[in-house]
């Protein structure tokens, strides 16, 4: 029976460098045994003296582990794809790179915690001051994973991030502090990095990720670590790891809800396989626009710097392969298998992906679509009003009904109410649209301008004529006529 092996990075050189090989055999055992059979090297690799796979090896017959109970037993059908994934993945630069680091007396001391663990001691230290780690984004999840790689002892930490500190970040992003706010991210993220270890490098790049920088800023490094919240940053970052071979440490987060795995289309899939297309612009809410529990990005930040530092070192079971969730409200995390997708375009055999590409234009968002989702509405310059001119022509005694399609919760913390704004929230509004006087001059607002664009693209369809929508919605009407109305 015909079938795919796959071969991870590590071993390649025993099978002419070949990524994956044809093989036959009813069982796994037998496609094994076509392998090394006819790749003998390979052999000493997957089977201890005793004839038994290593400890370190993980073989997955499609998205089954069938390592535990050394089950090779486990038939195979044709094409199925068997993958053999070493626990050792990711992080060669560094292990390379260690026999050449020493440690001071001072790093011994800091590090003892771990020295005297056998699965880090001596060894595994050095590999992590050899190691080179850049993480993407200074936010929730990039604070505590790089203050605990920093800690951990890696060498080098660089940072992606061109934002600045805001009081809103400070609910999650604990590397930030209240003396912090208007100063750069990267700025506060270098002084509390280096005052929790002096022994790091530090490399800050203050620039927006992209096509056009990517490959230069991750070439230099061992792994990068995704801690961004939008879509098309985060094929952005699969994609140009799966180019350069490097592991994809992921991550995200929403209100209670948090993912994390690793990915390295080296040794099992990528971003790509698991989500292929990214979700229409506005379908996903932001954690700006749908909230987010302040520990949550600490909970997921910190499994993805366990993740970093299991790479490094080499040891235990990655997340390759394994999707994390976990669900703050139920303290309960979940475990789904990940298979490699032989379709996938940018790490299948037959990829049609190549280099970088557009990713804004790749998830749908053209410059007008960054608040609307509608076609109709970014080809009508009259679709929004800005806060500025809706105070102006409010102040002249214009009649217009304001819409608020938030929540209840957020119309408490601030609202329009004296300007006669009536909430409805946007899932209610097909129910309630019966309320609206499609004759009345009407503004929908939300909190940025995302949700009420839905709000205004359904009533667009429904037949309403004289509709706006708020650009920047009421935070923008914060900033720019009322500054002292709460903002969150």
């Amino acid at each position: 029976m015909p079938a795919r092996i796959f071969i991870p990075t590590a071993l390649r050189q025993y099978v002419g460098n070949a990524e994956s090989v044809q093989v036959r055999g009813e069982t796994a055992g037998e496609a094994i045994n076509d392998l090394i059979t006819r790749y003998s090297e390979l052999k000493k690799h997957l089977f201890n003296d005793e004839g038994k796979l290593r400890s370190f090896v993980n073989l997955y017959v499609n998205d089954e582990d069938i390592r535990y109970g050394q089950n090779l037993n486990t038939p195979i059908k044709e094409n199925d794809e068997i993958s053999i994934i070493p626990s050792i993945a990711g992080g060669s630069t560094a292990v390379d790179q260690a026999q050449d680091v020493e440690l001071s007396r001072d790093e011994v001391a800091r590090y003892s915690r771990h020295l005297i663990m056998p699965e880090v001691a001596l060894e595994g230290q050095k590999k992590l001051k050899a190691a080179k780690v850049l993480a993407i984004g200074a936010g929730g999840l990039g604070a505590p994973l790089t203050m605990y790689l920093a800690a951990a002892g890696v060498g080098r930490i660089g940072l992606v991030d061109f934002d600045v500190v805001d009081s809103s970040n400070l609910q999650r992003q604990v590397i930030h502090g209240t003396k912090d706010v208007g100063r750069p991210k990267l700025d506060s993220a270098r002084d509390r990095l280096l005052d929790i270890n002096p022994f790091i490098r530090f490399d800050g790049y203050e620039t927006r990720l992209s096509s056009e920088n990517a490959l230069d800023l991750f070439k230099d490094y061992d792994m990068v670590i995704d801690g961004t919240d939008n879509f098309p940053t985060r094929y952005l970052v699969n994609d140009a790891c799966v180019l350069l071979g490097k592991p994809n440490v992921y991550g995200s987060i929403f209100r209670f809800e948090g993912q994390a795995s690793v990915f390295y289309a080296e040794q099992g899939p990528c971003y790509r396989c698991l989500y292929p297309e990214p979700p229409p612009p506005g379908l996903v809410p932001s954690c700006a626009e749908g909230g987010v529990l302040g520990i949550l990005p600490g909970i997921i930040g910190v499994i993805q710097a366990t993740e970093a530092v299991k790479l490094i070192i080499g040891k235990g079971d990655p997340l390759i392969g394994r999707l994390l969730l976990f669900d703050a409200l139920k303290m309960k995390f979940r475990e789904l298998k990940l298979r490699k997708n032989p379709d996938c375009p940018i790490c299948g055999p037959n990829k049609t992906i190549t280099k970088l590409i557009d990713y804004e234009q790749f998830c749908g968002i053209t410059p007008h679509q960054e608040t609307s989702m509608s076609n109709n509405a970014s080809s009508n310059t009259d679709w929004e009003i800005t806060p500025q001119q809706l105070k102006e022509r409010l102040d002249k005694g214009d009649k217009i009904t304001i819409i608020d399609v938030r929540e209840p919760h957020e119309w408490q913390i601030a609202n329009l109410e004296k300007y006669g704004a009536k909430l409805i929230p946007l899932g209610t509004v097909p129910d309630r649209v019966h309320e609206l006087n499609s004759a009345d001059e009407i503004v929908v607002h939300c909190k940025m301008g995302g949700r009420s664009a839905k709000a205004y693209e359904f009533l667009k369809q429904a037949g309403f004529k004289k509709i706006q929508n708020l650009r920047g919605g009421i935070t923008a009407w914060a900033d720019t006529v009322d500054p002292s109305m709460p903002k969150y």
